[in-house]
């Protein structure tokens, strides 16, 4: 089937969907939860396959980290969809209420974007948190993932589809495409598609944004930094570091930069260097870092660089204004933190690093949709549009504006004897 016949069906099954009621798509979700559950073991077998072929074509070790779909991650990934299942419906929520007059009220209501198309890297799991969101949020979806995930996409596409059909879905909410030149197509489909969220590289999403009339909400590197303030708990902050670097380091949450006040250098590296080199971290200091402990030397691709990989880059400060320039300056506008004892240190950083997400005290691997609480997520964006930082259901919801009226015309409002808005705001649920 062409892809513009595809999406065709798609946009259709949008509008089904759209209307689709909570009880049809939770029970879909559960079902599509029981459906991985049982059939592990086949995905596993897929990915396998999976794995074999990106090792004989030398798949970089970040990405082989990322495609690698497990007994665990099938547990993580249905422990997830449990949590989606007890979120409450984000459709038909009301939003906004207000009496134009009496008898004229107006409702502004949440409803889907429609069609949402995601290209995404070699992660199957990003397909079925991609699939899961968009099915509670009423969207209906068109898929890209990587080719080196081929096997395990296309059964988890399968079973997906089959698991949402079997519950009264309409049969073509989902869609997974398979080749780069259906990218190519999809980015033309202005007519069908109605967002596009692209993951991957800096280049790739320039890419995909300058080929498309499409709405992008973009994503690319994930540039993540932790400032050590002059303030800090040095034990927290190591802990943190370690945590932000290490506990997964294949993620666009991960630490890529390290910014450390001058007055702590000396007593804090080389305690962090004992521990991060036992996590087998790789430290590429300033020429001021260098001076502290022995470590390779930083250029400056390093501050521009997401490693996804056991490599750290540490630069020394004079101030937190000085880390404040540095973060706006090279960073990706992802997740930047600050481990300071001094609140209002905190609060200055938060207001003025321009990224999507900003935390004190604590690792920048909490940047996630699941952690949040929104039911996982379809990417993390740093544009400032609609969505800002992890993009969970709220960020696949727009609104439409309802008025429920009683025989009013606008011509009553208008000319001699006009009769006056009331502009009322109401405290009342939208009923239609």
């Amino acid at each position: 089937m062409e892809i513009t016949d595809t999406a065709a069906l798609i946009k259709q099954a949008a509008y089904a969907l759209a209307a689709a009621a909570p009880e049809t798509k939770n029970r879909a979700l559960e079902e599509i939860a029981r459906v991985l559950r049982e059939h592990s073991a086949d995905l596993i077998r897929a990915n396998t396959g999976d794995m074999a072929r990106a090792e004989r074509e030398h798949l970089a070790a970040p990405l082989l980290k990322r495609l690698k779909f497990n007994e665990r991650k099938i547990n993580d990934l249905c422990k997830s969809i449990d949590a989606l299942v007890s979120l409450p419906d984000p459709v038909g929520r009301t939003m906004e209420a207000r009496e134009l007059d009496t008898g004229l009220e107006l409702f502004k209501v949440s409803c889907p974007i429609g069609v949402i198309g995601v290209i995404f890297e070699s992660r199957p799991d990003a397909l079925v948190q991609i699939a899961c969101l968009c099915l509670k949020s009423g969207n209906a979806v068109m898929l890209k993932g990587g080719s080196e995930a081929a096997r395990t996409n296309k059964l988890l596409a399968e079973l997906i589809l089959a698991a949402g059909s079997s519950c009264g879905l309409p049969e073509n909410w989902l869609s997974l495409l398979e080749t780069r030149e259906d990218v190519r197509r999809m980015l033309k489909l202005d007519g069908y598609i109605d967002l596009i969220i692209p993951r991957g590289s800096n280049e790739f999403v320039k890419y995909i944004m300058d080929n498309t009339s499409i709405p992008v909400l973009g994503h690319a590197d994930g540039i993540c930094h932790v400032y050590v303030d002059e303030q800090a708990d040095l034990d927290m902050a190591v802990k943190i570091i370690a945590d932000s670097k290490c506990q997964y380091v294949a993620v666009c949450n991960a630490l890529e930069t390290l910014l450390v006040h001058r007055s702590r250098a000396a007593e804090f590296l080389p305690t962090l260097q004992q521990a991060l080199e036992e996590n087998g971290v790789e430290l590429r200091g300033c020429e001021r870092t260098r001076a502290v402990i022995p470590v390779k030397a930083a250029v400056e691709a390093d501050w521009k660089t997401e490693y996804l990989d056991l490599i750290l880059a540490v630069k020394i400060v004079d101030s937190m204004d000085q880390a404040i320039r540095h973060i706006n300056t090279y960073g990706s506008h992802h997740t930047d933190a600050i481990v300071t004892a001094a609140k209002e240190r905190a609060s200055r950083f938060l207001r003025l690093v321009d990224s999507a997400d900003v935390f004190w005290n604590c690792s920048t691997r909490f940047s996630d949709g699941y952690r949040f609480g929104l039911g996982a997520e379809v990417g993390i964006s740093a544009n400032k549009i609609h969505a800002r930082g992890p993009v969970g259901i709220e960020g696949l919801l727009i609104y439409k504006w309802k008025l429920i009226g009683s025989g009013q015309v606008a011509a009553d409002y208008t000319g001699d004897g006009a009769r006056d808005f009331s502009h009322k705001k109401l405290d009342k649920e939208c009923d239609v």
